[in-house]
C-alpha cells in the first residue's frame, strides 16, 4: 500500500493506493496554519489514521508547498511560511519511524496527470496549481522532475511578463521579490481584484458565475486574469514547450479558462503560434495526493 499526503494551505489530504492503483481510503483534516509542530503531527496523524482504516502499513510520499533544499535538508520557497527553514522530512520520519519521500505539490500534480490523468502518456507535462498560492511543476516521462536545486517549475516566482500600468505597483511577494506570477494569479489575489473593483468580496467561484451571467465588473476582472494567465503560461511554452499544460487548484474549476486561455497563448509565445492543450486535472483537487503516493514505486 502506498500512502500519499498533500499538505495544502488550508487542508491536508491523505489517500491509500492499493497495488492496482485504486484509492482505498481518503481522509482530510484542516491545516494547522502558523504552527509547525502541529503541522508535522497533523501529517503523521493522518497517515496513522489511514493505516488504521486500511488495516495495514504503507510507504509515505508527501506533496508540499516549496521544496527541500539539497544543501540543508530544510524547506525553502514555501508560501506556508511557518514551514520555512524547518527539517520537515526529518521530523516526519522521526514521528512515523520510517523513510518518507517529499516533493513539491505541483510536481506531484504533474506526475499524477501524466500517469493516468488528463495528460496520460505525454512525455513533458507542465502543471500549474492555481489555489491559495500559485505553483508549477514538471513531469518528464511520467516522473517528477525537481532539478539540481529542487526548484524546477517554480513558475509562481517567475516575473509576470509584459507588466504594465498598475501591475508595476503590485505588492511584493512573500518570497521578497516583486512581480511574481503568484501575486497576480493566486486565488486570494483574484478575489481581492474583484473586491477592489466592485467594493464587495465574493469567492472566486461566485465571481466566475457572475462573469458568465454577464456582470460587467466580474467579466472585466476575469478577462484580466485570463490575460495574465496566458502571459505567464506563454513564458513556460517558450522556455520548455511542454506537450500538455494541466491546471489544478481551486481556480482550475473555472470552466471558461479552457475556452479563452488557449486562444490567448499564441500572443505570448515566441513565434506567434501555440497548439499546446490546456486541460483541467482529471483527478481534480486530489490529483496531487495521488502523485505523492507514487513517489514510491508500486
Amino acid at each position: 500500500m502506498r500512502i500519499g499526503v498533500d499538505v495544502g494551505g488550508t487542508k491536508i489530504e491523505a489517500i491509500a493506493l492499493g497495488p492496482d492503483g485504486v484509492t482505498g481510503v481518503r481522509l482530510r483534516v484542516p491545516t494547522p496554519r502558523g504552527d509547525y509542530p502541529a503541522t508535522v503531527e497533523a501529517v503523521a496523524g493522518i497517515v496513522r489514521a489511514v493505516e488504521r482504516e486500511a488495516g495495514r502499513r504503507g510507504s509515505v510520499g508527501v506533496g508540499m508547498p516549496g521544496s527541500i533544499s539539497p544543501a540543508t535538508g530544510r524547506i525553502k520557497g514555501t508560501n506556508s511560511v511557518w514551514m520555512t527553514g524547518q527539517p520537515f522530512r526529518d521530523d516526519l520520519e522521526a514521528a512515523l519511524g520510517r523513510p518518507v519521500r517529499c516533493a513539491n505539490d505541483a510536481n506531484c500534480l504533474a506526475a499524477s496527470e501524466a500517469f493516468d490523468g488528463a495528460a496520460a502518456g505525454a512525455a513533458v507535462v507542465f502543471a500549474a496549481v492555481l489555489g491559495t498560492g500559485c505553483g508549477g511543476g514538471f513531469a518528464f516521462g511520467g516522473k517528477v522532475h525537481e532539478g539540481g536545486n529542487r526548484v524546477a517549475g517554480e513558475w509562481g516566482h517567475a516575473v509576470l511578463p509584459r507588466r504594465r500600468g498598475a501591475e508595476l505597483d503590485r505588492e511584493p511577494c512573500f518570497c521578497g521579490q516583486a512581480g511574481c506570477v503568484e501575486t497576480f494569479l493566486a486565488g486570494p489575489r483574484f478575489e481581492a481584484d474583484y473586491r477592489d473593483a466592485s467594493g464587495v468580496f465574493r469567492p472566486a467561484a461566485e465571481v466566475a458565475t457572475l462573469a458568465d451571467a454577464g456582470d460587467r465588473v466580474a467579466d472585466a476582472v476575469l478577462r484580466a486574469y485570463e490575460d495574465r494567465l496566458a502571459r505567464a503560461l506563454g513564458q513556460v511554452v517558450t522556455l520548455m514547450d511542454p506537450d500538455v499544460i494541466v491546471l489544478g487548484g481551486g481556480l482550475s474549476n473555472i470552466a471558461r479558462l479552457y475556452r479563452t486561455v488557449p486562444d490567448l497563448l499564441a500572443r505570448h509565445t515566441f513565434g506567434g503560434e501555440c497548439r499546446t492543450p490546456v486541460l483541467r486535472a482529471a483527478h481534480g483537487d486530489s490529483s496531487g495526493v495521488r502523485g505523492a503516493a507514487r513517489l514510491w514505486p508500486g
